[in-house]
Formats: C-alpha cells, sequence, structure tokens
C-alpha cells in the first residue's frame, strides 16, 4: 500500500506471531504512533473476539477496546477493558425501554458507570465514553481516530457535501453529537441504512470505519485519512495560506532571546492560581498560522475536536504583536491586557452555558498563548501535560489550514464546548485522579547534579513531581543524572516542542558557576526548556587537598573561593533577577559545611570559603525577602558517593586523623575506613550518605519549611564543635 500523508507500517512477519488481543494492540500502536492520524491519548480501537469464559468454559464474544485515559501510541494490554459483548446487548435493550433516554440525559451518563457490570475476566481497565461506538458497529474490527485532514472535512461548514464528494457511499456523514451511548445507536442505526459504508466523518470530531479483519481494517483507516489529505492538497493555497503574511518572521536568535526575556514575567501572570510548566513551538507551520492574515479571526473561534479543547481550552489566547517594532515592552502590556479579558471571557462564557449542576468554574488562565514571530507557548501542570497541550493545537492549526483550503473552518458551539469541558463524567474523572505530588508543578535547577549529594537530590526531587534542570560543570554528568530520571519516570506522553522545549521531566545542561555568562545561559536554557524557575540549589563546590605541609598555592586558595563563594553569589544573584522577574515564591538553597564553624588544619581555604558562604546566605535572604527563601545545607562527614572525596583527599584524610591504611588498600576500602572514622566521631556513630543530606536540602525546597529563611542546616551526624553559638 503506497502512501504519502500517513505512514503504512503493518509486517505482516509481526503480526502473525501474535494473538488476537496483542494484534490489536499493534494495530493501535501503529496508528497511534503517527501524529497525523491521531493525537495522544486520542482516539480508540476495537476488536471483537470470541474468548473462552473463565467460569464455564465456553466461548463468548468479547469486546477489547482501548480504555479510558489510554493513549494508542504507547498503550499496552492493561490499557484495553474488555466486555462481554451479550451484557453490553442487555445494557443497550435495557437503555431503549426507557422513556429517559436521549443525548445529554442523566440515563445516558449513568451508562457508563454501568460499564463494570460487562466486565469480562475481572479487567480493572475502565471502559472509554467511546465504548458504544466500538460495539454497537457491526464488525469485528473498528478504528476511531483523530486524523488532521479528516478533521478538516468534519470541522468544515459544508463537511456533509464534502465527505459525499470525497468518499461517495463509502463513508456517512453524522452530525455533531457528544460522545456517549446515544452516539454509538445512532451509529449502528446508520450502518444499518448503509449496508455498502465502510466508515463515517463525526461531525467536529473525527473518523471512525471498521472491517471484519484487523489489517483490512487498519489498510482501510490509513486509505480514508489519504484520501482526505489528498482533497485537501490539490486545493492547498500555498503562500496565500490562512490569508497569507502579515508579519514577518523573527530570526531564531531573535525569538530565542525575546522568549527567555519575557516567559518567566509571563510564567507570573497566569500562575497565580497554580503554576504552569511550559512548552514552546516555533515550527514553520505555527509561525506561518501565528504570522498571518488570519490568524486573529481563526484563533478567536477555537478549536473544534473535543479532544483539543479538553487540553486548549474554548480558545487560546492571540496577541495581535507588531514584530516589525520588536518592541518587548509593548509585547508586555499587549499581553497583560490580553491576559487580563482572557479571563474576563473566560468567566463570561462559563456564565453564560453553566447548568444547574455544572461543576464550579476552572483557572480561567490560557493554556495556549500565540504571538506573532514567537510562536506558541502552551502551557500545563507538567512537562508532558504542555507539551499535550502543545501537540494539541498544532493538531487544531492544521485543522483550520485544512478546512480552510477546502471550504470554510467552523468551531464547535460555545454550549457544546461547554457540555464537554465541564461534563459531569469528566470532572469524575478530575477527581479521581491523584493528588499531585509534593513538588508537582516546581521547576527545580540543581547545579552539582551529576554526582554525589546533587545526583540524589535530583532523583528525589523528580520523584516528587519536580522538573529538574540538572547542571553541573561536567556535562556529561549532568545529563547522566537527566537519562537516568527520564528512563526511571518516562519521558511523558507528549511529543510536542521545539528544540529544548521537547524536553521531558529533567533536562542535563553544562553549567560554570564562576563565569557569570555561562550561568545567564543555563538560566536561558532553562526558561527556554520549562517556562521558568521556582527554585535554586547549590551543590557544587571545591576541596584542595593540601600539600604535605599542609598548604595550598595562592591560585588555588583564591580557586577555593571562586567556586565555593564567588560561584554561588553568581548564580543565586542571577536566578534572583529570574525570580523577581516571574514573582512566585521561590527557594534558594545553598551548600555549606562543618567546617564553617570548625577550623581544621589542612583545610584553611576550603574552610574560610564555607565561613563566608554561612553569612552570604543570610545576606541573600534579606535582599531576596520576602519573595524568595535562602536557606543553606551544612553537610559533613559525607565520604561514600561524595565527589569531594577523590583517593587523594581521603588518604590526607586518613593522615591527618592518623587512620591506619595502605597505600595498596582500594579506594573502597579507603574511603570506607574514612567513613567509619568520620561517623564514630559523631553522637549518631551513623555514616552519612548523600541520600540523607539530600534529604534536608528537599525539605527547604518543599512548603514544609515555607517560613525558614537566612537558616544553616547541619546534617553531621552530630559534631559538638560544630554546633552554632
Amino acid at each position: 500500500m503506497n502512501t504519502r500523508y500517513v505512514n503504512y507500517l503493518w509486517d505482516d512477519a509481526i503480526a502473525s506471531r501474535l494473538d488476537e488481543v496483542d494484534r490489536l494492540i499493534y494495530r493501535s500502536n501503529l496508528l497511534g504512533s503517527d501524529q497525523r492520524i491521531t493525537n495522544t491519548g486520542g482516539g480508540n480501537t476495537s476488536a471483537k473476539l470470541m474468548q473462552s469464559d473463565p467460569l464455564t468454559g465456553e466461548k463468548v464474544e468479547v469486546l477489547w477496546v482501548k480504555g479510558s485515559g489510554g493513549d494508542l501510541r504507547t498503550a499496552k494490554r492493561e490499557n484495553f477493558a474488555s466486555l462481554y459483548m451479550s451484557k453490553l446487548e442487555r445494557l443497550r435493550a435495557s437503555y431503549e425501554a426507557s422513556n429517559q433516554k436521549g443525548a445529554k440525559t442523566p440515563l445516558e451518563d449513568s451508562m457508563v458507570a454501568a460499564y463494570p457490570h460487562c466486565t469480562f475476566n475481572l479487567n480493572p481497565r475502565a471502559s472509554s465514553i467511546d465504548t458504544p461506538l466500538h460495539g454497537f458497529v457491526p464488525f469485528r474490527h473498528v478504528d476511531h481516530t483523530h486524523p488532521n485532514a479528516v478533521i478538516s472535512v468534519a470541522a468544515a461548514e459544508h463537511g456533509e457535501a464534502l465527505t459525499k464528494e470525497i468518499y461517495g457511499n463509502e463513508v456517512f456523514w453524522l452530525p455533531w453529537q457528544r460522545p456517549g451511548f446515544e452516539l454509538g445507536l445512532q451509529l449502528q442505526q446508520l450502518c444499518q441504512k448503509h449496508p455498502q459504508a465502510k466508515g463515517a466523518i463525526l461531525g467536529q470530531h473525527g473518523l471512525i470505519n471498521w472491517a471484519n479483519d484487523d489489517k483490512e481494517c487498519y489498510e482501510l483507516s490509513l486509505s480514508l485519512i489519504e484520501r482526505a489529505a489528498e482533497f485537501i492538497a490539490a486545493k492547498d493555497k500555498g503562500s496565500n495560506t490562512f490569508g497569507g503574511q502579515k508579519y514577518p518572521q523573527l530570526t531564531e536568535s531573535e525569538r530565542e532571546k525575546f522568549l527567555a526575556a519575557l516567559l518567566p514575567w509571563l510564567r507570573g501572570q497566569i500562575s497565580q492560581q497554580k503554576r504552569f510548566i511550559g512548552t514552546i513551538q516555533t515550527d514553520e507551520q505555527i509561525l506561518r498560522f501565528v504570522n498571518s492574515q488570519d490568524a486573529e479571526r481563526l484563533a478567536a473561534l477555537g478549536t473544534s475536536c473535543p479532544d483539543h479543547f479538553l487540553r486548549t481550552k474554548i480558545k487560546p489566547l492571540y496577541v495581535n504583536w507588531d514584530t516589525n517594532s520588536r518592541d518587548v515592552k509593548a509585547l508586555r502590556s499587549l499581553l497583560t491586557e490580553g491576559v487580563e479579558r482572557y479571563r474576563s471571557d473566560y468567566r463570561t462564557y462559563y456564565e453564560s452555558c453553566k447548568r444547574p449542576d455544572s461543576p464550579t468554574i476552572r483557572d480561567p488562565n490560557p493554556t495556549v498563548i500565540l504571538i506573532p514571530g514567537l510562536g506558541m507557548i502552551a502551557w500545563g501542570k507538567d512537562k508532558s501535560e504542555s507539551r499535550v497541550t502543545a501537540e494539541f493545537y498544532n493538531c487544531a492549526v492544521e485543522v483550520m489550514r485544512g478546512a480552510e483550503a477546502i471550504d470554510r473552518y467552523i468551531a464547535l458551539p460555545q454550549q457544546e464546548a461547554f457540555d464537554i469541558e465541564y461534563w459531569q463524567l469528566e470532572e469524575a474523572k478530575l477527581r479521581r485522579m491523584p493528588p499531585e505530588n509534593e513538588l508537582a508543578r516546581k521547576i527545580i535547577l540543581i547545579v552539582g547534579a551529576g554526582s554525589g549529594i546533587g545526583k540524589e537530590l535530583a532523583i528525589r526531587v523528580a520523584g516528587a513531581g519536580g522538573q529538574v534542570v540538572s547542571a553541573d560543570l561536567a556535562v556529561d554528568a549532568a545529563q547522566q543524572t537527566a537519562n537516568e530520571i527520564t528512563n526511571k519516570l518516562g519521558p511523558g506522553i507528549g511529543v510536542a516542542g521545539s528544540g529544548i522545549s521537547g524536553c521531558g521531566p529533567a533536562l542535563g545542561l553544562a553549567a560554570d558557576i564562576t563565569n557569570r555568562e555561562s550561568v545567564r545561559t543555563l538560566l536561558r536554557q532553562a526558561v527556554l526548556a520549562y517556562g521558568g524557575l521556582d527554585a535554586l540549589v547549590v551543590t557544587a563546590g571545591i576541596f584542595i587537598p593540601p600539600d604535605a605541609s599542609g598548604h595550598i598555592p595562592d591560585e588555588k586558595f583564591q580557586f577555593t573561593l571562586n567556586v565555593n563563594v564567588t560561584g554561588s553569589y553568581i548564580v543565586a544573584d542571577e536566578a534572583g533577577k529570574l525570580l523577581r522577574e516571574q514573582n512566585l515564591r521561590g527557594s534558594i538553597v545553598l551548600t555549606s559545611s562543618a567546617n564553617a564553624v570548625v577550623p581544621k588544619k589542612g583545610s584553611f581555604a576550603y574552610d574560610v570559603s564555607k565561613a563566608a558562604l554561612n553569612h552570604l546566605v543570610r545576606e541573600l535572604a534579606i535582599e531576596f525577602s520576602p519573595l524568595v527563601r535562602v536557606n543553606c545545607v551544612a553537610p559533613a562527614t559525607v565520604v561514600q558517593g561524595s565527589t569531594m572525596f577523590p583517593r587523594d583527599r581521603v588518604i590526607s584524610s586518613l593522615r591527618k586523623y592518623q587512620v591506619p591504611f595502605s597505600e595498596e588498600e582500594s579506594t573502597e576500602t579507603l574511603v570506607s575506613k574514612l567513613s567509619r572514622f568520620y561517623a564514630d566521631r559523631s553522637l549518631l556513630k551513623d555514616p552519612i550518605k548523600p541520600a540523607d543530606q539530600a534529604e534536608a536540602y528537599f525539605l527547604l525546597l518543599s512548603d514544609r519549611l515555607s517560613k525558614t529563611t537566612g537558616q544553616v542546616i547541619a546534617v553531621d551526624g552530630g559534631l559538638p564543635e560544630a554546633f552554632l553559638r
């Protein structure tokens, strides 16, 4: 099968090795892997299979259908619900016998709660709201997708006529109706009325098609999408797409400069209720749209497909900024007015469309912001969600392009959009979601995350929901930490994002904190990746072992001060500017040592630097109050897992404390001896590891110590000589 607009990926050699359920999963993954076919989290696939009843052993017909909240691209067996078709049919008969039935009725919504009674083999996966669409189509295999090309037809003013023109009698038109039981019954009736049909276009929604063979169903999906895409391509308007260009392009370097300067402030503007994580989209398609004559008109119409506006809201915020001016101050003014107007419009939309039982109004801030020259900024509760939001508006732009090429784009009526956005079933789904993690919605930069305490903290922060910028002088080590986090947590399901903004929950970057320009570059990259910053931790530091006489050269003395004091000041100073610009409460945690209050022979430069850092924390706490808390952790006796203790320092310390050792012993053995010595001289007599230290940093980053600033927390096992006085 030759295709131009979608990817044909079916491999008979692979499919032949799979059982029937796994073939459904295989088909689903192929469809979901092509973003032109369906979007992340959208669409459903199903198969009606004959399987043995686990109680009776009899062969029964079972509907396997992608479950609620699943994603076709990443779906596995556990993401599919399974239902007895006989019980689903009895449920249909019960529904049809009622005189209370109909679209948007309480009875229709109650059917969703009845699906678990149809469950086959105790499958815990909740069924999708689209289950009736699959169950009542009289074919074994059904694909329901959201292809950009087909939704362009579905969202066109004369979509029904266009469907006939493109597909003849092979595909029929079904006007918009909210997904649910009633839509499934209408689809069943139309299948009976049009027995020759292979599929249907659901107005304002998407494509559904069917076959009795799974490969045939897959190929039919591609064929129907291909035909719509070919029809659109034949009418493409080229340079006149979206009415042609209104504003000139900016260079890539200009875009990055403007976005880096704008994003922290903008994030602060929309995050007064809940913080958002950002994703930037600056590819050719988005820039063509935002720079066009028709962008403002089309953006105001909002999206059409219900899967789109659940994430992008009823419409995006479009800011009519003249790129010729290069005036960031004017842009900020336009954004301030635009965000306030958007909130007002959203409240009006809610008040005019709400029903007596509607959930309370949600955050009225925009989740998609469009700016000529700069592209799109999408927002979500974490990186994955913001990338999904961006992906969905990417799809919306393609839908508008296609609809405007062949006809005129129309959006879903506001009341219908509201009834999807504030559907009680959607609200129930939101309520079932687990509470957000402790550091959710936070962007945390950890300098020194390549190893030791910094690495332990990065992993701890990510596990608590934080987005991690892992920075280190050794960029490979920083990236390794970020990779470890991403491999553990997964990259997320979102696939959008341009350049560095296409990252996952963690990002590895280089940083030389003694160089202010390097620090500025680091922060600029963090902002372009995630949209802002909520906290800074500096665990980076240096200890240079003395020579046999207990001294180090002057240049190394100065270097110690540069890294441990000046470096911490530079990165805190630059981060503080960003945090003030953002105007959201933040936290900075620096790293001291027990040596800051306990002078020791042989560590003159290190001790002085840490004593200075203790006072730097106090000065910064005053400087950044009341917006930003500045605190410090004073680790001590951490040897195992710490890069601060290379072999030469371990040997130097063992000599200083007269701990017996042999030069021939392994580094691991020497580290263990020193660790034991340090533990024995503490009150708690227990070796301290990087993870123990990381917990103190975590507390200062969290809200548990939200009233603490200007303080030093010691994690040293209890050293009486280091007690602060």
